[in-house]
């Protein structure tokens, strides 16, 4: 008879394997998606995974890799101190939205000034501080009156949808666009352009930041008392209580740190690869960012890399739409996959099963 029994305490080596045994387990019901929409399924997982890297447009691919993977991997390690704090802010989404919003207004206020040393500074301290007041909602509203952070941070994801549909047809649309909705393009403002740091590489300011908060947060959660406090506080509360951890201060510094950096995250996205404010702006980032922060074990190393693989499956799967004539709707399936794969095996961090009354395997 097979069941499952805790474990004493959680299992290192499932810790670090239950995420490479998550993705295996997605590639293979992948393959079976795509074989029951008529593709090959070889061809298809050599198409999102192999290509982009190896292939002969790989020169075209992999720039564009390292520009979805940088807001990815920037939100998901802002999310992760929030999560390993037991703190649940599901509404980066939402804060990536606003963080664009305030950039590109501090840019677009300046056009067409030139003064580069002035602007983009100032584009990045709005979108931060954009990013982080909006996540002060839900942590306030949490501290003061016990409200619950995850339906406050969701629900106003949806204002910040309505608020940058707003904003592309009203106060920031381009007066020289014949009333098209949208802002002007900031990737021709030299001002306010966040362009490649090194040519055709894709590595842009926004990268650098990801990599400078993987980093940061490295250096936080193994060498500070703000990460002790963090680890504490989301394995056993009360013991951070009677450690003199202070809880309100815990939620409204998790969640400050998290909107900060979603906030940078959208501010990057519309200097850079977006280039405009649009009611259509890239979305879904706040989401992916979840799935990528639980990917990478809500550890700054295994984010980067969790951050790469999630961006590779995003060009891999838009390769696979145009050459196999995949729809869109399968790769969202395909990466939303991912996500219940790690929660099917994760149980394995925790659990394990026993037949019988032999010992445990």
């Amino acid at each position: 008879m097979l069941r499952l029994e805790k474990r004493p305490q959680p299992s290192r080596g499932w810790t670090y394997g239950a995420p490479v045994l998550a993705v295996i387990l997605t590639i293979i019901l992948g393959m079976g998606l795509f074989a029951i929409l008529g593709k090959d399924p070889l061809i298809a997982i050599r198409t999102i995974f192999w290509d982009p890297i190896f292939g002969p447009f790989a020169h075209f691919y992999r720039p564009e890799i390292v520009k979805k993977a940088a807001p990815l991997v920037l939100i998901a390690v802002g999310l992760s101190f929030g999560f390993r704090a037991g703190i649940w802010n599901i509404g980066a989404e939402g804060q990536y939205i606003i963080g664009a919003i305030c950039g590109a207004g501090v840019a677009l206020a300046f056009y067409p000034m030139e003064a580069r040393w002035l602007i983009f500074p100032l584009m990045i301290v709005a979108g931060l501080l954009g990013g982080l007041l909006w996540a002060m909602i839900p942590a306030i509203l949490r501290v003061v009156f016990k409200t619950n952070e995850i339906l406050v941070s969701l629900m106003l994801v949806y204002v910040a949808e309505v608020l940058i549909k707003a904003f592309s047809i009203g106060l920031l649309r381009n007066p020289e666009g014949f009333g098209m909705p949208g802002s002007r393009n900031l990737r021709q403002y030299p001002s306010a352009a966040n362009l490649d740091l090194i040519p055709n590489t894709g590595f842009h300011w926004g990268a650098l930041a990801a990599l400078m908060a993987v980093v940061g947060a490295y250096i936080l959660f193994t060498r500070h008392q703000f990460g002790f406090n963090v680890r504490l506080a989301g394995q056993s509360p009360r013991a951070a209580g009677f450690a003199g951890v202070n809880a309100n201060h815990l939620v409204i510094l998790c969640m400050g740190i998290s909107g900060a950096l979603a906030g940078l995250a959208g501010l990057f996205e519309v200097a850079g690869p977006s280039g405009q404010i649009l009611g259509s702006f890239p979305a879904f980032y706040g989401f992916t960012a979840i799935i990528v922060a639980f990917l990478g074990r809500l550890h700054p190393v295994g984010i980067l890399f969790a951050g790469l693989i999630m961006a590779l499956t995003y060009i891999g799967g838009q390769a696979a739409e145009a050459q196999l004539n995949l729809p869109a709707a399968a790769i969202l399936t395909f990466q939303g996959m991912l996500l219940f794969c790690l929660l099917a095996v994760d149980v394995l961090t925790n659990y394990r099963f026993k037949f019988g009354q032999g010992e445990a395997r």
